[in-house]
């Protein structure tokens, strides 16, 4: 049974890869192609950063989410995510707590998917192993 379970490591760093790449290119795609980036502007400077931190953020979700889901640049796109989910975590969501209306749950598990694939990498079905990445 273990030996089925390691077989099947490959695949679950590609699930991995896709469903935060998903998430995050659902979350980016609104925000730079129907007219989102207004409002998180506005946010991204409420919370006390430059706006243009915005622009920064919906191309790390989108951008980064692409890049997630092919497997390509996987280590510094989830880096990208890694640190955009904890900035939310800390600039919008820390107040809310860990259960509360707006909390920082989903956040927190984003930003632990995204060092998950910092630490282990795209994995053997991604483009950037075709790329002469590291072969285990």
């Amino acid at each position: 049974m273990l030996r089925l379970l390691d077989r099947l490591q490959p695949l679950a760093l590609l699930v991995l890869r896709c469903a935060l790449g998903a998430i995050m290119v659902a979350h980016g795609f609104p925000k730079l192609f129907r007219g989102g980036m207004a409002a998180d502007v506005h946010l991204v400077q409420s919370i006390g950063l430059p706006g243009w931190m915005a622009y920064l953020s919906a191309g790390t979700e989108f951008f980064g989410g692409l890049l997630l889901i092919v497997g390509l640049l996987t280590r510094v796109a989830s880096l990208a995510v890694c640190i955009n989910m904890l900035v939310a975590i800390f600039k919008v969501h820390l107040k809310n707590g860990f259960t509360g209306q707006g909390n920082y749950q989903f956040p927190l598990a984003l930003a632990a998917m995204a060092f998950a694939l910092i630490c282990l990498g795209g994995g053997p079905i991604s483009v950037d192993r075709l790329f002469g990445g590291r072969r285990r």
